[in-house]
């Protein structure tokens, strides 16, 4: 009768600890889904140091920083001028949309920040390999300056359908 009684208390507490695990995964599960907010930082992608998370995706929207086109093993921004760093910097946006599970289709705005509007066709020359046709929305504002001295810096927002 003893150990029937072990046994029924072994098996009674192991429920008892799953349905408790269960509580705490589902508990976390919920306060994520209320807050909607999950923070994306891509393997490949640079490291700053700075105060601000490359991409956050609330619900299905992911809100992308502005990025420069920093080569993500150096931090330091790829030579080559406006279209280098046009490059970078969607390379490094690419990144963030697919940890995400996203790519630039799921982009529906875009901010362009760049230094001189004389630069503006050979950005926009390079904006078109990444979107050559159903252009995302995109406002391109001149800027007195950038971080680092670069030419242009993209922030975007992504919806999945």
């Amino acid at each position: 009768m003893t150990s029937r009684r072990a046994i029924l208390l072994a098996g009674v507490t192991g429920v008892m600890l799953g349905i408790a695990s269960t509580v705490v995964v589902q508990r976390d599960a919920i306060a994520q889904s209320r807050s909607g907010r999950r923070i994306i930082r891509p393997e490949k992608g640079p490291n700053t140091g700075l105060p601000f998370s490359p991409g956050v995706l609330v619900g299905n929207t992911l809100y992308i920083s502005g990025h420069l086109g920093r080569d993500p093993s150096t931090n330091a921004l790829v030579k080559g001028g406006i279209e280098a760093e046009t490059r970078q910097s969607l390379a490094n946006i690419r990144e963030v949309l697919k940890a995400a599970g996203m790519d630039f289709k799921d982009v529906t705005t875009v901010t362009a920040y760049i230094v001189s509007f004389t630069e503006f066709a050979k950005f926009n020359a390079i904006y078109r390999e990444t979107f050559p046709s159903d252009q995302p929305a995109r406002a391109t504002v001149q800027v007195a300056a950038l971080n680092d001295g670069a030419r242009v810096e993209l922030q975007m927002i992504a919806v999945k359908p």
